[in-house]
């Protein structure tokens, strides 16, 4: 910042100054405006990025282009004015701006890159110009105000045919962004990927009869959304299209559809050709005739408390269960053969959980910041704990690994700040940072063939014992840091440790 000068909260930028060099300005709380010089042809990236004191800035006419994060973060900023000579607006350029109201793209503007507005909560209103050719993915993603989206008539590109509140892509008679106020129309066959983001709002939906396809976090945090009614036409819906709607009580897919259907009106979404139940909610009865439980199925059903998963299941998909922040408990049946990643993470009342004897490991973040997590058994099953599968678990007291378990991924414990004792009764080869910040571990007791420590308990500043099989304890001291060599105690012969 050299060149530059801020004084009673105004930024001063000498008159023939052309370019404001990158992060100029960048996390300057004081800088309360700018004055850009007509002499000015180009703003640097993150110029005035976190500038949250910023609060309404002119862009000269010198200036063609508004680049990368140059006001991103910016939350005190309530208007801008941006002249005719631009024609780009540049990726993440107001992403933030939480407090930006009013905002007036000019007819010079052609493009208009990633989440150029993402997170602009307060705007109400946009207007796109005819001039606008080209809408790049996430650009009034979180723009949870909206209640007015106009295209302008005679946009080559863009419409939004019959007021319907909402940008449409004219090639593909997609709708590439909605906001509460939005009525689909009928010529729609496509909404793009978090077309409805965030729209906590929204409380109902009509889905035409032209509508083919929803892509992945469509209408994502709706949490507004009661009802949604799937058209016979519509055949193909991304498994995350209604992930975090979690006002949702009812499910139906209309007679005649293809691909899906709503059996034994159980208030779900599931794929008829091989029973995966795409997506429930929190008055789900999942039916006997399911398979599979797909991939964010119930992800972010805030008011589910319990749901009974049938024998029969074999599988239950990657984030189904995350974020359920009601849910208790759960009994998993014998027939689930595989419990993929963060299946279970955030759900923060979860107290108790059965595991099958079937699976074969913990998969990647299965349970992370699972707080209320105070017991689980790990059957004889298991062979590999994944990383970060209990990750944060603050109430977990005690846990003991079966002999079973051959590989435990790095962190895969790290920061259950609650865990007191632990065993580890089989052969494995590797802790890396597995009870690292687990500040109330006091107890640990180690089988035989561990080979390898790294910043395995790094952290577990309440730790007093190790326990090791008899004749073990030069074994450990070889592996372990020298600082805990006067904590390892040998078990003797006749009283070794059991399952």
């Amino acid at each position: 910042m050299a060149k530059y000068e801020i004084k009673d909260g105004v930024g001063i930028i000498p008159e023939g100054t052309t370019e404001i060099s990158w992060a100029a300005f960048e996390d300057c709380p004081e800088l309360t405006s700018i004055v850009i010089p007509n002499s000015v042809t180009e703003i640097g990236e993150s110029a005035f990025k976190g500038c949250v004191g910023l609060k309404s800035i002119i862009i000269p006419d010198s200036i063609t282009e508004i680049g990368t994060d140059v006001f991103s973060g910016c939350t005190g900023l309530t208007s801008i004015v941006i002249s005719n000579s631009v024609t780009k607006i540049g990726a993440n350029a107001f992403s933030g701006c939480t407090n930006l109201s009013n905002v007036v793209i000019p007819n010079s503007v052609t493009k208009i890159r990633t989440n150029a507005f993402r997170d602009c909560a307060s705007l109400t209103k946009i207007t796109i110009p005819n001039s606008v050719t080209e809408i790049e993915d996430g650009v009034f993603n979180g723009c949870i105000g909206l209640t007015s989206i106009e295209v302008e008539e005679g946009n080559p590109s863009f419409d939004s045919r019959n007021n319907c509140n909402a940008i449409i892509e004219k090639d593909r008679n997609m709708l590439l962004y909605g906001c509460s106020a939005t009525v689909i129309p009928n010529s729609v066959k496509i909404i793009c990927t978090c077309a409805f983001e965030g729209c906590s709002d929204l409380s109902s939906v009509d889905f035409p009869e032209s509508l083919i396809d929803i892509y992945g976090c469509a209408f994502q945090g709706c949490s507004g959304l009661t009802s949604i009614c799937i058209p016979k036409g519509l055949t193909d819906i991304s498994d995350s299209a209604f992930v975090g709607c979690s006002g949702l009580t009812s499910i139906v897919v209309e007679e005649g559809n293809p691909k899906y259907d709503s059996r034994d009106d159980c208030n779900a979404i599931i794929k008829t050709s091989d029973s995966t139940l795409l997506t429930g909610c929190t008055t789900t009865v999942i039916p006997n005739s399911v398979k599979k439980i797909g991939s964010s199925a119930f992800s972010g059903c805030t008011n589910l408390n319990a749901i009974a998963i049938p024998d029969g299941v074999s599988e239950i998909g990657a984030g189904a269960f995350e974020n359920c922040l009601s849910l208790t408990s759960i009994m998993i049946p014998n027939s689930v053969m595989e419990i993929k990643g963060s299946s279970f993470r955030g759900c923060t009342a979860l107290k108790s959980v059965s595991l099958p004897e079937t699976i074969t490991s913990i998969q990647p973040e299965t349970f992370a910041g699972c707080t209320a997590l105070s017991e689980i058994v790990i059957p004889n099953s298991v062979t590999t704990i994944w990383y970060d599968a209990f990750l944060g678990c603050t109430s977990l007291v005690e846990i003991v690994i079966p002999d079973s378990v051959t590989e435990i991924k790095r962190t895969a414990f790290e920061k259950s700040t609650g865990l007191k004792s632990v065993s580890i009764l089989g052969p494995v080869k590797l802790l890396e940072g597995t009870f690292a910040g687990c500040t109330a571990l006091e107890t640990v007791t180690l089988g035989t063939g561990i080979k390898e420590f790294y910043r395995a308990f790094a952290g577990c500043t309440s730790l007093k014992t190790i326990n090791v099989p008899a004749k073990k304890a030069d074994y450990y001291k070889k592996r372990l840091p020298e600082k805990l060599h006067s904590l390892i105690v040998e078990l003797p012969a006749e009283k070794k440790f059991k399952k």
